[in-house]
């Protein structure tokens, strides 16, 4: 793995959360950014995404927006996956995850397009010997078999989740936030059961519901890994993404449906589709960097109520 920037030596970014000097064992969290966005099918940029996050984190304070401290917390930012083939690259982001998960690091990568997710789930897979769950926010369900001929596609993410062991069946996976669907998972879902709120039932239901719902599907795992796709918000919220869907999550539902899921056990996450150069205004950035720091909020509420 190649540390790219000089930004991953200095304490001052991730809100001066990143400890540089750590190892791996003393980190509360570990974050890694895969620049990669050659799984897209329309408009790239996902690449730019872990350089541009990190570089507007130095602005912030160590605080979430429940008023709280948070600065205990011990971050280690491990740099970039970056590598000449896909192949290797997601080889090697694999067995970096599947190291981290028999440590019991919680982990937050930063993609890339959505198919940098697959060799992350691959990795969880290889490290477990029990069944794992998979939460995905987004606009999409990215279950096609292939698309345009590539089965490692931004819109295949799910559909080779499926092909994991410890991911026996759809009972596994529960989609929030969709309104689009492709032909090939059309078809898909005429003949398997998909746990979904699509995003018109999300806004019906409201966050509490919703909540209720992803608990009582997803509660029988003991580790689940969630997945944020940025276009899971209306494009009001975030315009700078690949393939932005009309009528989305608001942001303020999806801050909320974010702190209900970390009730749950989530062992890691990503964010995934910001493309800073597709919105000069760069609200899906600044979204990104709300939706990390938030969710670090939660697992930080999680793990100093046990010390």
């Amino acid at each position: 793995m190649k540390k790219t920037q000089e930004m991953i030596k200095e304490s001052t970014i991730w809100a001066g959360l990143n400890r540089p000097d750590i190892s791996i064992q003393e980190a509360d969290i570990i974050v890694f950014g895969i620049p990669y966005d050659g799984g897209v099918s329309f408009r790239d940029g996902a690449k730019d995404a872990p350089a541009a996050l990190r570089e507007i984190t130095y602005t912030i304070t160590p605080t979430t927006e429940y008023f709280e401290d948070i600065s205990e917390l011990n971050i280690l930012d491990i740099g970039d996956f970056e590598e000449p083939t896909r192949e290797d690259l997601f080889k090697k982001v694999e067995n970096k995850v599947s190291e981290l998960v028999k440590q019991n690091k919680f982990f937050t990568m930063i993609g890339g397009d959505h198919s940098t997710t697959i060799p992350v789930q691959r990795g969880i897979n290889k490290s477990l010997s029990e069944p794992f769950g998979i939460i995905h926010i987004d606009a999409h369900f990215d279950l096609c078999d292939e698309l345009e001929g590539d089965t490692l596609s931004h819109g295949s993410t799910e559909r080779r989740a499926l092909e994991l062991n410890n991911v026996a069946s759809t009972e596994n996976i529960f989609f929030i936030g969709i309104r689009s669907i492709e032909m090939d998972e059309l078809a898909f879902m005429k003949n398997n059961k998909v746990n979904v709120i699509n995003a018109h039932d999300f806004h019906s239901l409201g966050v509490n519901k919703v909540v209720e719902a992803v608990k009582a599907q997803m509660g029988r795992f003991n580790k689940i890994y969630l997945t944020l796709d940025i276009d899971c918000l209306d494009p009001a919220y975030a315009a700078g993404t690949g393939t932005p869907q009309f009528g989305g999550l608001y942001s303020r539902d999806l801050l909320n449906l974010l702190k209900g899921i970390f009730e749950l056990p989530i062992i890691g996450f990503d964010v995934v589709e910001i493309a800073p150069k597709l919105d000069p205004s760069l609200t899906s950035l600044f979204a990104g960097r709300k939706i990390i720091t938030e969710c670090w909020g939660h697992y930080f509420r999680r793990i100093y109520e046990k010390r």
